[in-house]
C-alpha cells in the first residue's frame, strides 16, 4: 500500500514565494455592522478580489509552475465547475502552455466565457450523468496532458494555503477562523497555516447542507461518497472528499458545519448592501454559518475566508430579489 505524501506548512511557504508578483495579496474587510451584530470582530479574507476571481488562482498556479519543460509543452487538463477552471486557464496562459478544461453544461456562463477568455478549450459534460474525472484521465491520456485536479492535489491545496498565511500575517492569531467546504483544497491548505500560525485557533469547514458528505466523512472517519448535491454553491457541488485533503481536515479541523442555500441568499445579500461586494454563494458559506454561531462567537476574534466572487449577475440579482 502506497503511503500518501501530505503537503506541509513548508509547502505552503514555497507555493507563496512562487505566487509572488502573480498572486494578488487580496485585502482584509471589516463590518463594524456584523462586529456589533455578532459581538465579535470579524476578518474577511477577500479572495473575490483574487486574479480571476478566487482563490483558486492561489493553488492552480503553484501547480503549473512547477511543470517541467515537456508537462509544459503536452499541457494541462482539469474539470472544474468554474473558478479551478478559470485558475488553471489564467495559470496556463500565464505560464504559456496549452489547457483543456472538463466543464458541466450547467456551469455559470459567467465563467464557461472567462475561461474561454484566457484561452483554455472547453469540453463539456451532465455534471449528473457522467464521470467528469474519468473523463480529464481519459483525455490526458489521449493527448499527453498532465491532469491537475480541482482539489485532491499536494501542489494544488499548498497553494490555497496561501490565503490564510497572508490573513494570520495581516492581522494576527484568531479564536475563530471559517473556510468554505468543497472537495477540501482550500480548507485543507488553509488547516496547514492555521497550525503552523495559530495553533489554538478553532477551525472549522462550512458545506452547503444539501451536500454534506464532508461533514459525515469528518465525523464517521471515512470518505463518504454522495450523489452530486443540488445546491446554488455550484463551487462546492462536489461528491466526496480527497484522499490527499481528508486526512489533514480530519487531523487539524475542528468540525465541518452546514448552511443551507436560504442562509447563503442571506449572506450574499449582506455582503452586497452593508460591505458593497459581490460574493458568489460558495464564497458566503463562512459568513453564513458565522450568523448562525452569534452565541460562540461573542468576544472573540474570528476570521471568514470569502472564497470568490464569480456569479452571474442577473442570477445574483434573481436571487437577492426572491
Amino acid at each position: 500500500m502506497t503511503t500518501l505524501q501530505l503537503p506541509t506548512y513548508a509547502d505552503v511557504e514555497a507555493a507563496a514565494k512562487r505566487l509572488e508578483g502573480y498572486a494578488n495579496r487580496t485585502p482584509v474587510n471589516t463590518s463594524r455592522t456584523l462586529n456589533e451584530r455578532l459581538g465579535a470582530e470579524v476578518f474577511f479574507k477577500c479572495e473575490n478580489f483574487q486574479r480571476m476571481g478566487a482563490f483558486k488562482f492561489r493553488g492552480a498556479f503553484n501547480a503549473l509552475s512547477k511543470f517541467t519543460p515537456e508537462q509544459r509543452k503536452g499541457g494541462v487538463v482539469a474539470f472544474s465547475s468554474g473558478n479551478h477552471a478559470q485558475g488553471i486557464a489564467l495559470s496556463a496562459k500565464l505560464l504559456g502552455m496549452p489547457a483543456t478544461i472538463v466543464m458541466p453544461q450547467d456551469a455559470p456562463a459567467l465563467k464557461v466565457a472567462a475561461t474561454k477568455g484566457y484561452g483554455a478549450s472547453v469540453v463539456m459534460y451532465d455534471r449528473y450523468k457522467e464521470d467528469r474525472e474519468a473523463i480529464g484521465r481519459d483525455l490526458a491520456q489521449k493527448h499527453g496532458m498532465t491532469l491537475i485536479p480541482p482539489y485532491d492535489h499536494p501542489d494544488v491545496m499548498a497553494g490555497q494555503g496561501t490565503a490564510a498565511k497572508e490573513l494570520f500575517e495581516e492581522v494576527g492569531p484568531l479564536d475563530v477562523l471559517l473556510a468554505p467546504l468543497g472537495g477540501g483544497g482550500l480548507l485543507s491548505g488553509t488547516a496547514l497555516a492555521t497550525r503552523a500560525l495559530a495553533p489554538q485557533c478553532q477551525l472549522y469547514g462550512v458545506e452547503p447542507e444539501a451536500g454534506n458528505d464532508g461533514q459525515q466523512s469528518f465525523r464517521s472517519g471515512s470518505i463518504l461518497h454522495i450523489d452530486t448535491p443540488k445546491t446554488i454553491a455550484d463551487g462546492a457541488q462536489t461528491q466526496h472528499l480527497g484522499n490527499y485533503t481528508f486526512p489533514i481536515i480530519q487531523r487539524d479541523v475542528n468540525d465541518i458545519l452546514t448552511a443551507t442555500d436560504a442562509q447563503l441568499v442571506e449572506a450574499m445579500r449582506f455582503f452586497a448592501e452593508r460591505m458593497k461586494m459581490i460574493v458568489e454563494p460558495t464564497g458566503a458559506l463562512g459568513l453564513a454559518a458565522a450568523l448562525q454561531m452569534k452565541d460562540q462567537l461573542k468576544g472573540k476574534r474570528v476570521g471568514i475566508i470569502i472564497s470568490g466572487g464569480n456569479v452571474d449577475i442577473s442570477w445574483f440579482c434573481e436571487l437577492l430579489g426572491r
